[in-house]
């Protein structure tokens, strides 16, 4: 039996609204799944709540409100806090990706979000509604 996940997307309102709902969404109220992409991508490969014969659909409703909250302005949030942290030869890079996200030019968060559940889940398993 296919289990579905729901992200209500009107409920997230920027990156560290996103970890509360998608936990949630899995592991009920105060779940974890992830609070970097990093632990985020682990958590969609290795059980961490979900069925570990891997058969099970995220549903995002109201993605756009999503993808409008997780846009350029919040992906340049984002980047500047890992730019604080980061050793320096990643510094560069991450520069650069925060000159882009500033520019409103490149992947966003929502963008990158999307693409590790597509990597890590397969096919069919994101709804985008």
């Amino acid at each position: 039996m296919t289990v579905t996940y729901v992200i209500d997307g009107s409920e997230v309102t920027g990156l560290e609204r996103f970890w509360q709902v998608i936990g949630e969404a899995v592991n009920g109220p105060g779940g974890y799944f992830g609070r970097n992409l990093d632990a985020f991508a682990d958590c969609l490969s290795g059980g961490m709540g979900t069925p570990d014969d891997g058969d099970f659909v995220i549903e995002w409703r109201d993605h756009a409100s999503s993808a409008r909250a997780l846009g350029h302005e919040e992906t340049a949030r984002h980047v500047r806090r890992l730019l604080g942290r980061a050793h320096p030869t990643n510094r560069p890079a991450l520069q650069r990706n925060l000159d882009e996200a500033l520019a409103g030019h490149g992947p966003t968060l929502f963008d990158q979000l999307v693409e590790i559940i597509e990597e890590r889940t397969g096919p069919g398993t994101l709804r985008l509604r």
